[in-house]
């Protein structure tokens, strides 16, 4: 159950992002009610949320399967939930986002794949145990720009995992959509 009321007060903003919202992915995700209570933290998160949508240079199924690591290790089922149908719809492969949680011994992964999961996990630790090791590996397979994004993208998840763990915002029924397991 959600730690704050999921019915903020009905400013012009929040009536905006609840229709842009309701248009685009069908239902008015909990974060943004959650945000709805706060109209500056909720402008500056669609202003930084469509950026990051904008954001290229790395490849989608590696970007996808960095953000669902690092959502499986915060434990945020929001995140999960919602990871992967975003995901699926821009053509990830559905198998290797279910295989996330247990990927370590799974075989639908290529050896890059593996490399940007365990990199997520590191950088998600508290503190974070990215040895240069990693990122040496890392950077045979990517460049600078794609490892910049990369990292930014797993920090980013971390941001919305641990604010949407904190306020216990839970699956909004993503979860019977896709099947992906909790950790």
């Amino acid at each position: 159950m959600a730690r704050i009321p999921l019915d903020p007060p009905r400013t012009r903003l929040y009536r905006l992002a609840e229709w842009y919202a309701r248009r685009t992915y069908g239902v008015m995700p909990d974060p943004l009610a959650a945000m709805g209570h706060h109209p500056r933290v909720l402008l500056a998160d669609a202003r930084f949320e469509t950026s990051l949508a904008k954001w290229n240079r790395l490849d989608p199924t590696l970007k996808a399967l960095a953000v669902m690591a690092s959502a499986v290790e915060i434990g945020c089922s929001w995140c999960v939930d919602f990871g992967y149908w975003i995901s699926t719809q821009d053509g990830v492969d559905p198998a290797k986002l279910r295989a996330v949680p247990r990927w370590r011994d799974s075989d639908v992964f290529t050896d890059l794949e593996r490399q940007v999961m365990a990199y997520a996990e590191a950088a998600t630790a508290t503190p974070p145990t990215v040895s240069d090791e990693m990122v040496d590996g890392l950077r045979e397979r990517l460049d600078d720009a794609e490892l910049v994004e990369l990292t930014m993208m797993i920090a980013v998840e971390n941001v919305r995992s641990r604010f949407n763990s904190a306020l216990g915002l839970t699956s909004q029924g993503f979860r019977d959509r896709c099947e992906v397991p909790a950790s």
